[in-house]
């Protein structure tokens, strides 16, 4: 008696992964959710001191928590606005000379300890992607958090570089210019080729702000510039 149920294809079936493979991920999958906790229990343990409000709460720490409470931002944005600002309120603990830039309130600050030594406004270059016409790119990011001084100039002749030409939609020309005090009179350099400048002088073919760095009035970095060195930090938040 012939067998009634239809003949269809063998069903393959797929092996099984094998133990150690099964391990090997339930570990890697543990291990990024221990590390998920870790960063969030570091994020709201410093939260924790900056958003507990008390009487005795300094004004400025006060004022921080507000702007940090009202900020729309990532948990990575939100850990470095909050490493930037830990660090700076640290700094007022110490007999060092520091630099302090408040970019909601747009202000500097060159500060010793608690005390304020100058204030001054500050002018913020915006964020923005560059591109030449040869398809290259250059992308300026707002800067946060606490840095070194990496160098500073007085006076310096500045080649132009590329960027401002492909920012200016030209192309990079065979003989770069040079402009005196192309950047400003004074600079302060931070990592990444970020700068605290002067204004630029009506030559120069880079006018306000460079791009994701901090210009501020001639007067104010020439009063301070005595006590810039490579040991003074910058705070910015």
């Amino acid at each position: 008696m012939s067998d009634p149920r239809p003949q269809g294809h063998e069903r393959r079936s797929f092996p099984r992964p094998p133990l150690w493979l099964n391990l090997l991920l339930l570990i890697i999958a543990g291990a990024t959710f221990v590390y998920a906790k870790h960063q969030r229990d570091v994020i709201e343990e410093k939260t924790a001191i900056l958003f507990r409000h008390t009487a005795n709460s300094p004004v400025e720490l006060n004022r921080m928590r507000d702007e940090l409470s009202q900020m729309d931002l990532t948990q990575a944005q939100l850990k470095q606005e909050i490493d930037a600002r830990m660090q700076y309120l640290q700094s007022q603990q110490s007999a060092q000379f520091y630099i302090s830039i408040d970019t909601q309130r747009k202000k500097m600050q060159f500060r010793f300890g608690r005390d304020i030594v100058r204030e001054t406004d500050v002018q913020i270059g915006d964020a923005k992607t560059i591109k030449s016409p040869t398809g290259k790119t250059w992308t300026f990011l707002p800067l946060k958090g606490g840095f070194s001084v990496t160098g500073k100039e007085d006076g310096a002749s500045w080649p132009v570089p590329e960027w401002v030409y492909a920012m200016h939609g030209e192309r990079e020309p065979a003989e770069r210019r040079v402009v005196p005090n192309g950047l400003g009179r004074y600079v302060i350099f931070l990592q990444d080729s970020y700068v605290i400048h002067s204004p630029p002088p009506p030559e120069s073919p880079s006018q306000g702000p460079k791009p994701g760095s901090f210009m501020v009035p001639e007067a104010d970095l020439a009063a301070i510039w005595p006590r810039i060195t490579n040991d003074t930090r910058v705070y910015i938040f």
